[in-house]
């Protein structure tokens, strides 16, 4: 394969495997824009609706570990298109739930939407095999920036259910899921440098765990993805509870917050080669301090509070990006579908527990949001200092 070949398959490859990871992140996130609704219809307190959005992240979070390890092994050609195919039928669960207006049915099925999640665990390995490690933040932030489908699923599918109807809008998106598994079927190729890991699972999971990286990377992918996924799912409930939005104005809202966390993890990605994961992830966690103090204030809207909640999703959006490219930077090759299964099973995680959190604070204290927020301030603070004092520079490339 010549120079350019090799350099027009890392783009083509790069593309799909992003196109791919949105498609799926608009299925996970498929009950969060429709919170509001579910809470009207199905009388929820604040308790139940925090678990119903946040229950898909739990599967999308741990499946990622397994996802990342078959990825090792069978490469990404084959996993992309496997795991959307297997998300589609939940999707469609998940409307006959909402339509039999059934709250334990909706978790069951929410529950195995999570499915569509785990294809971050996918992408990163296969788009990091197909650049140089002096480009691999470019290449990793760019796939992140995927994570941009929860911006489309924040803005579309409220405005989807008015236009075509609530179990329309659920067939539409499941047909979006198998239509691009298609594509990547037919288009999409593993690097020509990628060779099959075909060491079992799971001592290849525990050889992963001891690793450093591993550990360290999850904690910090945890903070900032997590806080990411986090105010993804429950903004739309937030903003109607504080600011009484209704559910269509309530999903523009999150989805211009998610298109700044979009927009800012390839820039962390770019800064990372050049500035340094270290710094950019230091930059990240000090932004998030600051804006989660001035977020638990409550300011008023439009511009006080529109302007705080997007600088607070750029600067979480640029330590995801960051965090990722010190993965690259650290796990060693013939791992890093492993390890990236394992970090970001931890931010997905990271992204379950604050929406119930948030939930129970509200309920509980009857105090708002501050309890919840002021809490991530302080988790994002201890993160930045272990940022700064807890890395190693490098990390030994052995089990």
């Amino acid at each position: 394969m010549t120079t350019d070949d090799v350099r027009r398959g890392q783009t083509r490859n790069l593309v799909l495997a992003t196109v791919a990871f949105a498609v799926s992140f608009w299925a996970w996130n498929m009950v969060a824009p429709l919170g509001v609704r579910y809470t009207g219809e199905l009388d929820l307190s604040a308790g139940q609706k925090s678990l119903l959005v946040a229950t898909p992240v739990l599967v999308g979070s741990v499946g990622r570990i397994l996802a990342g390890a078959l990825t090792d092994r069978v490469g990404g050609r084959l996993m992309f298109p496997v795991l959307m195919v297997a998300s589609a039928p939940f999707v469609l669960l998940v409307a006959a739930a909402g339509e039999a207006e059934s709250y334990a049915l909706l978790l069951v099925f929410g529950f195995f939407l999570g499915l569509a999640g785990t294809t971050f665990a996918v992408g990163i390995p296969f788009v990091n095999a197909w650049y140089e490690q002096s480009r691999r933040g470019f290449a990793t932030g760019v796939f992140g920036a995927g994570m941009g489908g929860t911006a489309l699923s924040a803005f579309f599918t409220p405005r989807f259910v008015d236009w075509f109807g609530y179990v329309a809008t659920h067939v539409i998106v499941a047909a979006a899921l198998v239509a691009m598994a298609a594509v990547c079927w037919a288009l999409m190729r593993d690097a020509p440098t990628w060779a099959p890991n075909a060491a079992p699972v799971v001592p290849k999971l525990a050889a992963a765990v001891r690793l450093p990286v591993t550990w360290q990377m999850s904690f910090l992918y945890a903070v900032a993805f997590g806080g990411f996924v986090a105010f993804s799912t429950y903004l739309p409930t937030y903003l109607n509870d504080i600011y009484d939005f209704d559910l269509t104005a309530a999903g523009t809202r999150t989805a211009g917050f998610a298109l700044a966390a979009v927009v800012a993890r390839p820039v962390g990605g770019v800064l990372s080669d050049r500035i340094g994961p270290r710094s950019v992830v230091a930059i990240s966690l000090a932004g998030t301090v600051v804006l989660a103090i001035v977020v638990a204030f409550q300011p008023p809207v439009e511009v006080p509070a529109g302007i705080a909640f997007v600088a607070l999703a750029f600067f979480l959006g640029l330590g995801t990006g960051g965090v990722f490219a010190w993965v690259a930077t650290l796990a060693p090759p013939e791992r890093v579908g492993t390890v990236t299964g394992v970090v970001g099973a931890a931010g997905g995680l990271g992204g379950f527990f604050p929406p119930l959190v948030m939930g129970a604070t509200y309920e509980l204290l009857l105090a708002g949001y501050g309890v919840g927020l002021t809490l991530l301030a302080i988790t994002a603070a201890g993160a930045l200092a272990f940022t700064l004092l807890g890395v190693r520079a490098r990390t030994p490339a052995r089990s």
